[in-house]
């Protein structure tokens, strides 16, 4: 078989595995969007579940997501970047910064139950907040946090090592080069991080299940201390936990929760695309 022959074979196996792992996600969203188009209109996102929820709408399922996505924001992002910030510019190739990474790097694959067990006994026991929306925050910002410190410490070394030394060399201190040349050009890739990073706290259901997420609460939390709905947890329970529920209003709330997932994963694309095409290396 000539070179050429293999490349086209090789090329081959590849789009057919490709296409094996792609077409159904695809047919899944798209039966998803089917499903639960009919069901979205401004009623459907404005108003609170009635009748057993089986009626009305999602909004404080959503706002409630929203709140907690923010609060993960608020905890975990500023603590992730500046600990990406100390392992690729401060700390030094030793045995323990090998084992802060190698750390760092088994606490993103350990299961988001198990951060919902940690919440329950850290923030909700132990600190006393209850379930609330801070100890629900406070845990999806946990568990978030090894992938933003990972994506943004690859971003941060990814800079060349050039822009730090020209910097030095011109009298700028340490900080003001990593301040003024390196952040800026790791900005793309630590803003991705930072919105995969919301996008996976928007749609887990482990964590809130045991910190924050109420069965049902058609009122607004009034501050950080009160529960709150949260549209992973609401779909669990419509699907589950609520007889003769329309599937009209199940398949409603997944195609909503997937759509602000995926806007996540859009806007990552995005700002890494058009910030990309600004670097100058």
């Amino acid at each position: 078989m000539s070179r050429q022959q293999t490349h086209k074979l090789a090329v081959g196996v590849l789009t057919v595995v490709a296409a094996i792992v792609v077409i159904p996600i695809l047919l899944v969203i798209v039966y998803v969007v089917w499903q639960g188009l009919p069901a979205l209109s401004w009623v459907f996102l404005t108003e609170a579940p009635r009748n057993g929820m089986k009626e009305g709408g999602i909004m404080p399922a959503l706002l409630g997501t929203i709140f907690l996505t923010l609060g993960t924001a608020i905890v975990s992002f500023p603590l992730s970047i500046a600990t990406a910030i100390y392992l690729a510019e401060y700390a030094g190739d030793n045995r323990l910064t090998r084992w802060i990474r190698m750390a760092i790097v088994n606490l993103a694959g350990i299961p988001s139950i198990v951060y919902g067990l940690f919440g329950l006994g850290a923030f909700v026991l132990f600190m006393g907040f209850g379930t609330s929306i801070l100890a629900g925050s406070l845990t999806l910002g946990i568990m978030t946090m090894p992938v933003v410190i990972s994506t943004a410490e690859e971003a941060i070394l990814a800079v060349p090592q050039q822009f730090r030394t020209v910097s030095l060399s011109l009298g700028a201190s340490r900080w003001q080069t990593i301040r003024y040349q390196v952040l800026p050009h790791a900005l793309p890739g630590i803003i991705t991080g930072i919105i995969l990073g919301l996008g996976r706290a928007a749609g887990e259901t482990a964590p809130i299940l045991f910190t924050v997420a109420a069965f049902y609460l058609p009122e607004l939390p009034r501050s950080i201390f009160d529960q709150t709905m949260a549209l992973p947890y609401h779909l669990y329970v419509i699907s589950t936990q609520v007889p003769g529920m329309p599937l009209q209003i199940q398949y409603g709330t997944a195609l909503v929760l997937m759509l602000i997932v995926l806007s996540f994963t859009l806007i990552a694309t995005l700002v890494r695309t058009q910030m990309r095409r600004r670097r100058e290396w």
